[in-house]
């Protein structure tokens, strides 16, 4: 056995698949750059290819392919969010979520797990009771539920009610749901590079080029790339590379950590988060426990895991789930949140023509990643704003008519 499949690899009539096109030397000029080679770059370069015939686009990354926050974020999936324009856009993507592994033929490894988020307030109650009705209302499987139910969905949480912080309720969302970030922005990548869109790693873009009011070029470090139109998809230097365009976005970026635990059995299924405790937790199917919070206090441009947050996470966790003081932790890291006032993202169109923004995605990027893909595809292809992602414009700021998620983001993620 063990020669017979050393034969089948070595043999020329079975080659290796590639996923991805060979590097190559950028070209002087494509319809489309699209900076940044995360779940948004790549799927929205995938959309415009398969469903819209542009080709003549490249992705440009100035690190690796899917290597930035999309392989630091805890790949939460949800759309229990507040309002009503939130609730419409994440319910489309969690939609897109179910069938994400037939769209490429790519395996993401979607988890319908659930979620619970936990109530230890009366106010608490009030507000999940809330969320609860609008996310019914608008077609979303949530419902609140009593510490009988939350005791049976999560056997091993302390329900205790001499706890620091006792749990009354629950707000229990059935679509909640986890997959593999790589996965997805592999299964993104290959099926655009079959295409003809070309992906082209360590190439930095340095500045941008504006002409008369629009976007006409990009200079990197491997050389200056005309272009007809630029999509912006760089969670956590939105801001940065949006000055190079002579954009101010109102963003302020920190860091955001989480950390995994040595594998156990199963024993934990639903996503369980608590805003009060700021602490939320999932085991992964490798049988590790994911364990996250809020990002940083402080805004900063910076990666690196502290001390400080892997003692207030384990105290946090050890709360709901005191048997994991036992566990040993295996590795904790950080990313980097672009965070909006209203704690929503920014799409659409920007002061620059031709100049396109997927930006200000805080703790709430990943969930997003195929909607957006299919929306910014569109805009960019058609130049008219789809009606789901109108209400994140730019110019909401402006027109104070913020989308306040702040009350359904939090630890939730």
């Amino acid at each position: 056995m063990p020669f017979g499949l050393l034969k089948y690899g070595l043999s020329s009539e079975y080659p290796a698949q590639q996923h991805f096109n060979p590097a190559a030397d950028l070209k002087k000029h494509y319809d489309v750059v699209i900076i940044g080679a995360g779940g948004h770059g790549t799927g929205i370069a995938y959309h415009l290819a398969k469903y819209h015939g542009i080709t003549n686009v490249a992705v440009l990354e100035k690190s690796y392919l899917g290597g930035g926050n999309t392989a630091r974020n805890t790949a939460v999936i949800r759309s229990n969010y507040l309002t009503e324009e939130g609730v419409r856009f994440y319910r489309e993507s969690v939609k897109l979520w179910q069938n994400l592994s037939n769209e490429f033929d790519y395996n993401v490894m979607l988890e319908n797990r659930g979620q619970l988020t936990l109530a230890h307030s009366d106010a608490a109650v009030r507000s999940f009771r809330w969320r609860a009705e609008v996310n019914q209302h608008m077609g979303v499987r949530s419902e609140l539920v009593d510490r009988q139910q939350i005791a049976e969905l999560v056997p091993n949480l302390r329900m205790s009610e001499e706890s620091r912080f006792p749990i009354m309720a629950g707000l229990w969302h059935a679509d909640g749901a986890t997959a593999r970030h790589d996965a997805v922005v592999w299964g993104y990548a290959r099926g655009a590079c079959q295409r003809g869109v070309e992906l082209h790693q360590l190439t930095e873009v340095q500045d941008v080029e504006i002409t008369a009011g629009r976007v006409t070029a990009v200079r990197t470090n491997r050389g200056r790339v005309g272009c007809g139109a630029v999509v912006q998809a760089v969670a956590g230097a939105s801001s940065v590379v949006a000055n190079m365009a002579g954009i101010k976005l109102p963003i302020h970026s920190y860091p955001l950590q989480a950390m995994v635990t040595q594998p156990y059995k199963p024993l934990l299924t639903p996503h369980v988060s608590s805003p009060h405790v700021h602490v939320y937790v999932h085991q992964t199917s490798r049988g590790e426990f994911v364990i996250g919070g809020g990002s940083d206090p402080s805004p900063l441009y910076n990666t690196r895991a502290t001390l400080e947050q892997r003692e207030s996470l384990s105290a946090a966790a050890l709360e709901l789930f005191p048997f994991l003081a036992q566990a040993r932790l295996l590795r904790q890291w950080a990313g980097t949140t672009d965070m909006t006032p209203d704690y929503s993202p920014i799409m659409g169109l920007s002061p620059v023509e031709n100049y396109y923004l997927d930006a200000g995605w805080g703790t709430w990027g990943f969930k997003a990643t195929p909607i957006c893909g299919v929306s910014m595809a569109e805009l960019v292809a058609t130049q008219k704003v789809p009606d789901i992602i109108a209400p994140f414009a730019l110019e909401r700021f402006y027109r104070f008519e913020q989308i306040n998620e702040a009350g359904a983001t939090a630890a939730s993620h």
